[in-house]
């Protein structure tokens, strides 16, 4: 039987609190100012000097507003610093809302056919109930978006620029998941009555052209062709490109082959043995396009790759989990900025590989690396690009410590070039397939 909370515990614990003068100093500073702020430690502000030994400048910060884009930012970002270097632009931008309308599109027919492939499971089942909670969302993972410029190429922004919905999604969001979980059901009662799979597919078409609908009504149709126009930094020279498409303009003027790029893990959980590979079931944009694929390593391998492409001036897409131990306002990101354990007198000691095991960590947020410091050869800060405008942190960059690094930072996408042998061919293996809840997915299930 379940022993329940007595008086004489009540008691107890009080009694305990006030044994210690200093605890009413702590209470009081709680009280007035919040946890946070009264728990602030001044040595991690003055360690956190925004200088790094190993720098890229990528110029003004872009701005995801009310939307769950960051992945989609970030990996823009490194994009329009290549083209921005290439081509001697300031702060060029790629059309944030033409992959938005594309990935959403994508995500819609991804998870009506996922509920053709479960109409067999039981609706009050695990898979079933985690398909129906979010069919799809602003959330996803860099294959997801390569797959996405695979298909579509990328377009500069102007040519297609933010709309309401597209800077604040919440309400578009609502409307596509009403609609694509009403035509889970009927997909699924066709199912039960029979139909063939020919029978839902052609339902499904149809289904599709009132998502094509909602979203070409909130977020504008993406163009087929479209004129590129621009003057160059350097020579002041002027540009004009007529008639190219949003493929072709990939392939010109960002020119990165994307299959040169992998997904570096760092999830040290005793289900995920380093070395070895993963993907994680009915997670994707593009049916039948490129899978997720993860190659997972020790911390130090994963910052060690990351280094070598920051050194040669190759900003880095990462995933982390932004949430803890970190200040917007004031762009820092380190794992001693607050002191929890003397203020409450308690200690928060679970291992990254626990917070996994136990739901108190995962990836909530995507952003590029754009610069080490290195002391000795070993790093102790990094420059961090985010996507939330230019009034956090220092004008929307943010400093985080290695040590923060090492403990809430779980994926970096680098080229393939700076794996060993070893790796490359540990990369080559079958992913093994992790559960739909797998906290490496759940960045992509960010609303």
């Amino acid at each position: 039987m379940t022993k329940e909370i007595s008086a004489s515990m009540v008691t107890k614990y009080s009694d305990k609190i006030q044994t210690k003068p200093k605890n009413k100093i702590v209470k009081d500073a709680i009280m007035k100012n919040g946890i946070n702020a009264a728990t602030l430690n001044n040595d991690s502000l003055v360690s956190m000097n925004p200088v790094f030994s190993e720098e890229i400048e990528t110029g003004k910060v872009t701005d995801q507003k009310m939307s769950g884009r960051c992945w989609m930012f970030a990996a823009l970002n490194t994009f329009r610093h290549k083209l921005n270097d290439m081509f001697n632009l300031k702060d060029f931008e790629l059309s944030q809302n033409y992959t938005l309308f594309w990935d959403k599109f994508e995500k819609s027919n991804y998870f009506l056919e996922s509920v053709i492939e479960t109409a067999d499971e039981p609706l009050d089942g695990r898979l079933v109930s985690w398909l129906m909670a979010t069919p799809q969302q602003d959330g996803g993972q860099w294959d997801m978006l390569v797959a996405i410029i695979e298909k579509y190429g990328v377009v500069p922004k102007q040519v297609m620029p933010e709309t309401f919905q597209s800077s604040r999604t919440r309400e578009l969001n609502g409307l596509l998941n009403a609609k694509l979980r009403e035509d889970a059901g009927v997909l699924r009662k066709m199912h039960e009555k029979g139909k063939s799979k020919a029978d839902l597919e052609e339902v499904k078409d149809e289904m599709l052209g009132d998502i094509y609908r909602i979203l070409a009504f909130s977020l504008g149709e993406p163009p087929k062709t479209f004129d590129f126009e621009y003057r160059d930094e350097d020579k002041k020279e002027f540009h004009r490109e007529t008639g190219i498409t949003p493929k072709e303009f990939f392939k010109k003027y960002v020119g990165l082959n994307l299959d040169d790029y992998v997904s570096i893990i760092n999830a040290p959980t005793a289900d995920k043995p380093f070395k070895k590979t993963y993907t994680v079931q009915f997670l994707g944009t593009v049916a039948g396009g490129r899978k997720i694929k993860y190659l997972n390593v020790d911390i130090d391998t994963l910052k060690n790759l990351a280094i070598s492409q920051i050194k040669d001036k190759e900003t880095v897409w990462f995933g982390c989990d932004v949430v803890l131990y970190s200040d917007s306002k004031l762009g820092i990101m380190d794992k001693d900025l607050y002191d929890y354990d003397t203020a409450f007198s308690t200690e928060f000691k679970l291992s990254k590989a626990e917070r996994l095991d136990y739901k108190e960590s995962c990836l909530t947020h995507a952003m590029v690396l754009s610069g080490v410091n290195l002391v000795d050869g070993k790093p102790n800060r990094w420059k961090v690009e985010n996507s939330w405008g230019e009034k956090v942190g220092n004008k929307g960059y943010f400093v985080m410590s290695d040590k923060w690094m090492d403990e809430f930072t779980y994926q970096v996408v680098v080229n393939k070039k700076y794996l060993s042998d070893e790796l490359k061919e540990a990369y080559e293996q079958e992913p093994v397939e992790l559960k739909p809840w797998d906290p490496m997915g759940a960045l992509a299930l960010m609303k």
